[in-house]
């Protein structure tokens, strides 16, 4: 099983003691005890010892993984308002948003966002009157 390799070699260094004296102290293999340290395994048995030896509670050399940050790309998608149903000007039928967001959302876009026209004049379109969607989706690492 995995462990924190690089939290045994630090309390090892604390109590300034070599490898063969960690394994003297918890009754494992020179062996044993420099595998560890490289390969950051061990089995329960090993754990235990090392947790008995270094005076800590076994569940602090579980390995933990560092969680990666995630990055994400970002586009807008400009819904035409010609016809003017979002301002009311003409009785026209509303465009399927959810066609739309489907459609996006198969390549991976999620939408965090819908801008009016009122909110997105002078933000993200050059033509007044449209519906306008900010999308993003995660980039893959």
């Amino acid at each position: 099983m995995k462990i924190n390799a690089n939290l045994i070699i630090e309390l090892r260094n604390q109590k300034s003691w070599s490898q063969d004296e960690l394994a003297i102290a918890c009754g494992l293999n020179l062996r044993t005890i420099q595998r560890i340290e490289n390969m950051g395994s061990a089995s329960l048995q090993s754990k235990k010892a090392l947790a008995s030896a270094l005076d800590i509670d076994i569940l602090e050399l579980e390995y933990k993984e560092l969680s990666k940050m995630k990055k994400y790309e970002y586009k807008t998608l400009e819904i035409d308002n010609k016809e003017g149903f979002l301002t009311g000007l003409k009785k026209q039928k509303m465009p399927d948003l959810a066609e739309i967001f489907n459609k996006e959302g198969q390549e991976g876009w999620l939408v965090i966002q819908v801008l009016t026209p009122d909110l997105a004049q002078g933000m993200w379109s050059s033509k007044t009157g449209n519906l306008v969607a900010l999308l993003q989706r995660e980039i893959s690492q």
